[in-house]
């Protein structure tokens, strides 16, 4: 819907132009909701005859490569990173049963879910890199991080989701400039120039210097509002007062959305695509 399904159906466009690739939509919310996680069995049916012909790589202790790769199976989802390392997780998996059968570790039958301890530690790890992947990008461990660690989510892990998602809104919005920029710096996208202007010069609204002055008169007005408008049935003054402290907070939002952009932290270096 709206911007994500014009860039979904964008991406697959240009998919579908490029030989030797096969594209696959799958939504995650619709077929697995917030807790069926098993339900990403009907992605690996639709996928399985590739994921099986791709092979991996395999070499004897004398140094004799049996078996080669022939391709990779990437995740990617639309809005976030969370889901892939859920579906990454479970596609890995998979593959580890698949390997370990074929060099006789395990049986047909068998699984390493049927190994408490070494399954635990297969989804410790995942869950692990999920988080330090997600420190990295989003600024918080990873959502829907129970679903790796132990196939299911917890009402524990529900708080802590709803508690990183809102720590992401805040630093998305304020934050989230600077990390770009040391992204930016660090990866060679953006490279120094000794006689150039500095790129942190300030043009304009700076988040830091004015938001906290129009979060200030938002909660003084609408404070001042609420407190003069109980009395204004018996005051004139009183509730000429509410309608000026309802107009300055008014006009603190109104500005606050026409120029939302401004107050949010923006990539200097080398700005927004």
């Amino acid at each position: 819907h709206g911007g994500e399904g014009e860039l979904s159906a964008a991406y697959a466009a240009e998919m579908q132009k490029l030989p030797n690739v096969r594209y696959i939509s799958f939504d995650f919310h619709r077929v697995c909701g917030s807790s069926n996680f098993e339900n990403l069995e009907i992605l690996y049916e639709q996928i399985s005859e590739d994921f099986e012909k791709q092979g991996y790589f395999l070499i004897d202790v004398g140094g004799k490569i049996l078996e080669e790769q022939k391709g990779i199976i990437r995740s990617n989802c639309i809005d976030c990173l969370d889901r892939t390392n859920v579906t990454q997780s479970f596609l890995a998996q998979k593959s580890l049963d698949h390997q370990l059968r074929q060099i006789g570790v395990l049986t047909s039958s068998e699984c390493i879910s049927m190994f408490d301890e070494d399954y635990r530690k297969f989804r410790t790890l995942w869950a692990e890199q999920g988080d330090d992947i997600s420190l990295e990008y989003a600024g918080t461990h990873a959502l829907k991080g129970d679903l790796v660690r132990y196939g299911r989510q917890t009402l524990a892990g529900a708080i802590k989701d709803g508690m990183s998602a809102l720590s992401r809104y805040y630093l998305n919005n304020f934050h989230d400039g600077i990390r770009q920029d040391a992204i930016d710096l660090v990866s060679g996208h953006y490279t120094v120039n000794r006689n150039g202007l500095s790129p942190f010069q300030l043009n304009g609204f700076d988040s830091l210097s004015y938001l906290p002055i129009a979060s200030a008169l938002l909660v003084g007005g609408l404070t001042m509002t609420t407190l003069t408008l109980s009395q204004a049935g018996r005051n004139s003054q009183q509730f000429l007062t509410s309608v000026v402290c309802a107009g300055v907070a008014a006009g603190v939002m109104a500005m606050v959305k026409v120029n939302g952009r401004e107050f949010c932290s923006r990539p200097r270096l080398c700005g927004l695509l």
